[in-house]
């Protein structure tokens, strides 16, 4: 039976669904709004009501019919992401009212999950932090940078660091834990804003790439010795210009390929990769957690820094439920900076 402690619920839960297939850049015709009836918990499941939805890249591959880490979304499905939410109703004694948890959910106000959830994970606050900071830089986003700069490409003191994409969320994070670690760091931005952003969080170097007539010349004054170690959000041409100027035994970490998010159709062909050979790189894909092991020394180390002054919570916030296809098509469109969210609490709303 339900927690007789959970608190009356309205009589529906909203949804966002996926319309149609986007072609390129995702369009708010691609969406759509659906109420339907409150979930109701059935034995072992629980009742998340969403209170802060975080829009990542990698939603954009889950709205493609085609293979990739988790499912494609059916048409007329609710979209698939990250929340923050809070257990409002319980049929699971160990998942109690009132907790808050980070979980792979659906862009839903109210959703039902179990306890083998996709990333399931409780969250427990700081008083003088914002709850949607543990969506951002001190959650999923913190963990997957500190993961790819120090379990999957063993960043060190001393070694030379490039980050592309490093205004977005999770290369501003590996900016910084980078630098917070001794390393030499060289960010690829688009834009001004970007750049300025990119300088502030206290990289050595950073390269406009929209501004840049030739991104391997770049490298080269940027790092004349080439990069012990590449953070890759981009793959696509950046990546072709890198791996030549990676150095000997350097290490790649692959967290992302952005540049071709859009059009999975017509994917860049990588010519350089003959350079994995010559320099004897290391070149990884990741997934967070598969390093559940470490993930409590990364959060440990996020949480000191942030209590330090040294990592900075970088976010572009919208409120409002309805506002969740307007933030992912500005992130897909590359106007956002740091973290998006979506923070649907009514005192964030008001």
């Amino acid at each position: 039976m339900p927690d007789p402690s959970a608190p009356s619920l309205a009589s529906h839960a909203r949804q966002i669904v996926l319309l149609r297939r986007p072609t390129g850049v995702p369009e708010q015709s691609c969406f759509g709004y659906r109420e339907v009836p409150m979930p109701t918990p059935a034995d072992g499941q629980m009742l998340v009501r969403m209170r802060v939805a975080s829009l990542d890249p990698a939603i954009r591959g889950f709205l493609d019919d085609r293979p990739s880490y988790l499912p494609p979304v059916a048409i007329g499905a609710p979209v698939a992401g990250m929340s923050l939410g809070e257990i409002v109703m319980s049929c699971h004694a160990d998942w109690p009212v009132g907790t808050l948890v980070r979980v792979l959910g659906t862009w839903s106000d109210h959703f039902l999950i179990t306890p083998d959830a996709l990333g399931l994970e409780r969250v427990v606050p700081a008083d003088t932090v914002p709850l949607r900071a543990y969506m951002g830089a001190l959650g999923p986003v913190g963990l997957t940078a500190w993961v790819g700069l120090f379990a999957v490409a063993a960043a060190t003191a001393g070694d030379t660091v490039l980050v592309s994409a490093a205004a977005g969320a999770t290369g501003s994070t590996v900016v910084q834990l980078a630098k917070a670690a001794g390393c030499r760091v060289v960010g690829i931005a688009g834009g001004a804003d970007k750049v300025a952003l990119v300088r502030a969080l206290g990289a050595d170097a950073v390269i406009d790439h929209r501004a840049c007539a030739d991104l391997g010349a770049a490298l080269d004054a940027a790092a004349p010795q080439g990069f012990h170690v590449y953070f890759d959000n981009i793959g696509g041409p950046t990546l072709d210009a890198v791996l030549p100027r990676m150095r000997e035994q350097g290490r790649i970490a692959v967290c992302g390929m952005i540049a071709q998010y859009n059009d999975a159709d017509h994917p860049h062909g990588v010519t350089t990769l003959w350079q994995l050979v010559v320099k004897r790189l290391k070149m990884q894909g990741f997934l967070t957690y598969d390093y559940a092991d470490r993930l409590s020394e990364a959060q440990a180390m996020l949480d000191r820094l942030h209590t330090q002054g040294q990592l900075r919570l970088i976010e572009t916030v919208q409120h409002g439920f309805d506002s969740l296809p307007r933030a992912f098509i500005a992130l897909m469109q590359g106007q956002t900076m740091g973290k998006t969210l979506v923070d649907l609490d009514c005192a964030a709303e008001c």
